[in-house]
């Protein structure tokens, strides 16, 4: 069968079982607070991640998969990591492997969500499924594990799959480094990755990410006094904390455009990623200038394609948190002894993570001013990630899957977020391809107040799963 008969013979068994089994696991899975151990410290002795791992390997379990070995890896005071391995049905075997990568872990839950919603309970509204972790990525197993299921209850043949998930990605995948250690040989014969952790520009058809920018993130600590003193007294003596840390600040960000002042953070963009934003920008319709939620009268800067190339290939800084600062209501006339921020970098994809980390703290840490004490402590880098050229034939189902479930072909797009686990498979498995997929558009609200799921796009994206691994597109 070619992919559209692939296609028309599981597209409607797979829509059932998502709006059934796949709908409510991810009820159950919205209402775990598995915040990923970055934002919980106490994630082992809560353990919500443990049990969001173990309803993901229940629900494999429901689907009677045949051929299928599974287990939970541990490492001690590490996150697990679930493995499915799937055998490959009579006429795909000694085929490559097709690795499928998700995550179950969660960012927290911050700001009001509408209406007074509890993001930790599960909402619908039209197409639309509400939740904390929905799209970043909960959906992921219920993608994969129903994909399988549809090709093997219709006796459609696959090869070998391997679906990989873990809980730190939300950390920067802090833990999965030992967990491929220890995995050893296990992804030596992976051809294919289909990673499930992105997106695209909106829902009306699928997308790839070509490029996906690295993180850097550090707090940076600035002091000026044992203890806070009358403002009265010491204001216009002591320098207050939060003046000293603007203009840190200022050595990184120009203020008045907010480019990136540092040479070490910019790389050279390819012309055909320059071509490709031109293009986006009028086949999506100016798509980072109308999805996010502006406040009336605020004006971005830029044209459209400018926009895109700013937020997939030149670096941002994001002021993501503060502390030692009360809030308004409790404000006393006090010069504050200290201000913490958290700092959070994009770096385009071909920047090295570490050389821009270590430009960055050097020149934060350095000559303070007023010799005001002042401590960087940054987390682990994580590089960004550029797709190599995916085979011809992957392209062609893409295009043929996308226009049948959703009227158009497939687009393709560069990507502001960053997936440490591309980085570490472009370096462990310089040979496999890397497909990064998913149904995350801007206006999803992943990380923030009111994330949600488009229903039918899921469907469909499942359905082009399917469709892959049952056409052999190496």
């Amino acid at each position: 069968m070619n992919s559209l008969e692939i296609l028309d013979s599981i597209s409607n068994s797979i829509e059932g079982d998502f709006r059934s089994i796949g709908l409510r696991y991810l009820e159950d899975y919205i209402k775990l607070r598995a915040i990923s151990s970055a934002y919980d410290k106490d994630w082992e002795k809560n353990g919500e991640i443990e049990r969001a791992m173990s309803l993901a390997s229940e629900f494999i379990d429901s689907l009677s998969l045949k051929g299928m070995t599974k287990s939970i890896r541990r490492i001690e005071g590490l996150s697990p990591l679930l493995i499915i391995d799937i055998d490959a049905t009579s006429s795909f075997s000694g085929e490559k492997t097709v690795l499928i990568y998700g995550h179950i872990d969660k960012q927290p839950a911050t700001a009001p969500w509408q209406d007074g919603s509890d993001p930790f309970e599960p909402r619908y509204d039209g197409d639309r499924l509400y939740g904390r972790g929905v799209v970043d990525d909960g959906y992921s197993i219920v993608a994969a594990g129903i994909a399988i299921a549809n090709l093997q209850r219709s006796g459609v043949e696959h090869p070998p799959i391997k679906v990989l998930i873990e809980a730190s990605e939300e950390s920067g995948s802090i833990d999965l480094p030992a967990h491929i250690e220890a995995l050893g040989d296990e992804l030596d014969d992976v051809e294919l990755v289909i990673c499930l952790d992105s997106g695209g520009f909106d829902n009306e058809r699928l997308w790839r990410t070509t490029s996906l920018r690295g993180n850097i993130t550090m707090t940076v600590d600035v002091s000026v006094l044992e203890h806070g003193v009358h403002s009265g007294s010491a204001g216009g003596v002591v320098p207050s904390s939060f003046r000293i840390l603007r203009r840190l600040i200022e050595r990184v960000e120009d203020s008045s455009t907010g480019a990136m002042v540092l040479p070490e953070l910019y790389c050279a963009i390819p012309s055909e990623v320059v071509d490709a934003a031109r293009s986006n920008a009028v086949e999506a319709n100016d798509p980072l200038g109308r999805l996010f939620p502006l406040v009336e009268g605020l004006k971005l800067p830029g044209d459209a394609s400018e926009r895109l190339l700013d937020q997939s290939w030149r670096p941002s800084m994001a002021f993501v948190g503060i502390d030692n600062v009360p809030s308004v209501a409790n404000a006393g006339n006090v010069l504050r002894s200290r201000t913490t921020a958290k700092l959070s970098f994009r770096i385009p994809p071909m920047v090295d993570g570490q050389v821009a980390c270590d430009a960055i703290v050097k020149t934060l840490s350095q000559d303070p001013p007023y010799g005001a004490r002042v401590t960087v402590t940054p987390d682990d880098p994580a590089s960004g990630w550029f797709e190599r050229p995916l085979p011809s034939k992957l392209i062609d189902v893409l295009d043929q899957v996308s226009q049948a479930t959703f009227g158009k072909p497939s687009g393709a797009c560069g990507e502001g977020g960053t997936i440490p686990f591309l980085a570490m498979l472009n370096e462990l498995i310089p040979r496999a391809s890397i497909l990064a997929t998913g149904v995350l558009t801007p206006a999803s609200n992943a990380h923030g107040p009111n994330e949600w799921i488009s229903i039918e796009a899921a469907i469909s994206l499942t359905k082009a799963i399917a469709t892959i691994l049952a056409s052999s597109p190496f």
